[in-house]
C-alpha cells in the first residue's frame, strides 16, 4: 500500500512538472531577473476582483516565471496603496483608479498588466435596516459599509451618491473589508447599505439581505453606471521601479495573463479546486454564482483600452474636485508592453 502511495505521488508530480514544462518555456531560458523577491499587496484577496492573482499564484504561474511572490492581503486597495508608498510593498494588486487618484498628487505609478475589465461592484441597501428604501436620497444620513474607506468601493458608492447630489459627507462610510465580516456587518445592522465585490454582494442578495440599487458585475451594467467600460483590478507599482526592473515586470505580467489564459476555459469545478477553501464563504453553491455573474468582468488579456482609462478619469473627476481632468496624463498611468509581450507569448 505504501509503494502504492508513492508511486502515485511520483506521478503526480512528474505529470505537474512535465504540464508546467508545456505550459512555459523554463525559466532559465528567460531574461535574467533584476529582482525575483517580490512583495505584492492587496486589498481582499479573497474577492472574484482579485481572482486571477490567487489562480496565477494557485497555479505556480509566479514560480514558473523564475518569481519567489509574497502576498500581504490588507482590509481594502486604499490600504494596500498605503503600503505601496509607504516602501513595505513592491507592487500593488488594486485598482487602476489609484494611478490617476496619485497622479493628481505629483505621484506617479503605473498600471502593467490588467485583471479586471469592470469593477464587479454592487451597492446594496438593506432590506433589514432600510425596509422603505425607494430613492438614493433615503440614503442621506445612513451608514454605508465599503472595504476600506478610499478604495475602490467607496469610489462606487461617491459616484452613484453624487448623481443624486449627495455629498460624502452626507453619509458615513465603514470598512467592512470584503469577506465573512462584510456580511455581519449588514446582517448585524452596524449598516444601511453596503458598496462591496463578490462573491459578498451575490450571497446578500439570493439571501435577500439586499436590495441591488447599482451594479458593476457585468459589462452592461458597467456602461449604465459609468458610461462605457471601467478598468478595474491591475497590477501597479511606481513608474521608477517599472524602469528599473523590466524584467521583473515582464515576469509579473506574464504569471497574470497566464492565469487569464486559464479562466477562459476554466469550468466551475476547476475553480473550487483551485481556490483556498476559505475564500467560498461556507456555499460553494453561491459561491460559483458569483463566478456566474462576475466573469465576464475578468479581463482576457492584461490589456488596457485607451478608452476605460478615459472612463476611469471622467468618472473620478465628476464627483472629486482634486482631480483636474484636464491636468492628468493618462498615457503615464499605465503601459501595455509587458501586457502586449504576455498576450503573444500565451496567445491570450
Amino acid at each position: 500500500m505504501k509503494s502504492t502511495i508513492i508511486s502515485r505521488r511520483t506521478f503526480a508530480s512528474a505529470a505537474a512538472i512535465a504540464a508546467a514544462g508545456i505550459a512555459a518555456p523554463s525559466v532559465w531560458s528567460q531574461p535574467k531577473l533584476e529582482k525575483t523577491k517580490i512583495s505584492i499587496a492587496v486589498g481582499g484577496k479573497a474577492a472574484f476582483y482579485y481572482l486571477p492573482l490567487t489562480i496565477s499564484e494557485q497555479l505556480g504561474y509566479f514560480k514558473a516565471e523564475g518569481l519567489d511572490v509574497e502576498i500581504a492581503d490588507f482590509a481594502g486597495g486604499a490600504r494596500a496603496l498605503q503600503a505601496l508608498v509607504g516602501g513595505s510593498a513592491d507592487v500593488v494588486s488594486g485598482a487602476y483608479e489609484h494611478t490617476i487618484n496619485m497622479q493628481s498628487k505629483n505621484q506617479f505609478i503605473q498600471s502593467f498588466v490588467l485583471q479586471g475589465r469592470a469593477p464587479q461592484i454592487a451597492m446594496g441597501v438593506s432590506t433589514r435596516a432600510m425596509p422603505n428604501y425607494r430613492t438614493l436620497a433615503d440614503l442621506r444620513g445612513k451608514k454605508i459599509g465599503v472595504s476600506a474607506p478610499g478604495s475602490s468601493t467607496n469610489m462606487v458608492a461617491n459616484l452613484v451618491l453624487s448623481r443624486a447630489g449627495i455629498k460624502a459627507t452626507d453619509v458615513s462610510y465603514v470598512g467592512v473589508g470584503t469577506s465573512a465580516g462584510a456580511l455581519t456587518a449588514l446582517r448585524s445592522g452596524q449598516i444601511d447599505a453596503m458598496s462591496n465585490t463578490d462573491p459578498v454582494m451575490t450571497m446578500l442578495e439570493q439571501k435577500g439581505d439586499v436590495k441591488i440599487i447599482s451594479d458593476t458585475r457585468t459589462l452592461k451594467g458597467t456602461t449604465e453606471v459609468f458610461g462605457g467600460l471601467m478598468p478595474a483590478a491591475c497590477f501597479y507599482t511606481h513608474a521608477e521601479f517599472i524602469q528599473k526592473n523590466p524584467n521583473t515586470c515582464q515576469a509579473l505580467a506574464n504569471a497574470i495573463v497566464h492565469g487569464l489564459k486559464w479562466l477562459q476555459t476554466a469550468g466551475p469545478s476547476d475553480i473550487i479546486k483551485t481556490v483556498p477553501e476559505n475564500y467560498l464563504l461556507g456555499d460553494r453553491a453561491l459561491y460559483l454564482a458569483s463566478f456566474h455573474k462576475v466573469r465576464e468582468a475578468i479581463a482576457l488579456d492584461g490589456v488596457m483600452t485607451e478608452e476605460g482609462t478615459r472612463t476611469a478619469l471622467k468618472a473620478l473627476a465628476s464627483f472629486d474636485p482634486s482631480i483636474k481632468a484636464e491636468k492628468i496624463e493618462l498615457g503615464k498611468t499605465y503601459t501595455n508592453d509587458f501586457a502586449r509581450r504576455a498576450k503573444e507569448r500565451f496567445k491570450a
